[in-house]
């Protein structure tokens, strides 16, 4: 018995912003840990107070772009295309209850539907995700004239931490506390959405991985939330 096989189609999905922001994200938050990384282990790494500024000027620029393109994508996410939308990442929408239990029955069944954009699981990963980097670049942009006086709230700070000895232990050390615990949540929550692609792609198929590079996801089946027609 001959067994016909599923033809292959390909389906755009990523539009270039959102491949750009993901890449930039993903290189921002791989430099801004690093240089996090020794700022905070100065000593044992025997960095001078010269390398210090140098490590802490450095970081603060990285953290603009880091901003940036944070708040380019979540100004994409109302203009761009169909899958950069809201309505494509956020877990909010009627019927998205019964769509993650779908999902979650035919992920422990082995005969998964892949979607186009996020699967219900992965919208969830990526909505907390979201909240940690807007919450990581408010605390950053807020810390970055604490220590030099640079935008957008240098001048300010440093006007309130002269005229109060308090504000600093006051204000700015919870915040720091919040940055840097909020950077560890940023690297677990990071770790499970790696796993999650790969698992998903191993599972599901559709060039997930490269997707990210060319736009385009490859299915032999219709995708969940293709409303395309195509077969």
């Amino acid at each position: 018995m001959v067994m016909s096989k599923r033809s292959l189609v390909s389906y755009p999905v990523w539009d270039k912003p959102t491949r750009w922001f993901h890449w930039i994200n993903l290189i921002c938050v791989a430099a801004l840990a690093a240089v996090g990384i020794a700022i905070l282990y100065k000593q044992e790494l025997g960095v001078t107070r010269d390398g210090k500024i140098l490590l802490i000027t450095t970081h603060v620029w990285l953290g603009y772009l880091f901003a940036v393109n944070l708040a380019w994508r979540i100004i994409w996410a109302f203009i761009g295309n169909k899958q950069a939308r809201w309505s494509a990442i956020l877990p909010f929408q009627t019927g998205y209850g019964a769509a993650f239990k779908t999902y979650l029955r035919e992920l422990i069944q082995g005969d998964v539907r892949p979607y186009l954009g996020h699967n219900p699981i992965a919208r969830l990963s990526i909505s907390i995700l979201l909240v940690l980097l807007v919450l990581e670049a408010t605390t950053g942009l807020v810390l970055a004239g604490s220590a030099i006086d640079y935008p957008p709230f240098g001048h300010w700070i440093a006007a309130r931490i002269a005229a109060s000895r308090s504000f600093e232990h006051t204000y700015l050390a919870p915040l720091w506390t919040i940055h840097r615990w909020n950077f560890y949540a940023i690297v677990i929550v990071s770790a499970f959405h790696v796993a999650g692609v790969v698992l998903t792609e191993l599972r599901e198929g559709g060039g997930i991985i490269s997707a990210m590079f060319t736009g385009n996801k490859v299915f032999d089946r219709q995708p969940r939330d293709d409303i395309s027609g195509r077969k």
